[in-house]
């Protein structure tokens, strides 16, 4: 999944979770997919900020 489809889900979520018609066994999975998309997203972005480092230091 990339970073943007990563995005566009959790914000899927967050409007399923905001209207407040969720049981709790399925609050509970949304959220934990929830914190697995920003997990994933938060490796993705320190990732990128790696290698555009890298980049800028090889810069004249």
């Amino acid at each position: 999944m990339t970073y943007a489809e990563s995005v566009q889900r959790l914000l899927t979520i967050v409007a399923e979770i905001k209207q407040d018609v969720l049981n709790v066994d399925i609050l509970f999975e949304k959220v934990k997919e929830a914190s697995r998309l920003i997990n994933s997203c938060r490796e993705k972005l320190f990732e990128v900020d790696g290698d555009l480092k890298k980049m800028l230091e090889g810069m004249p």
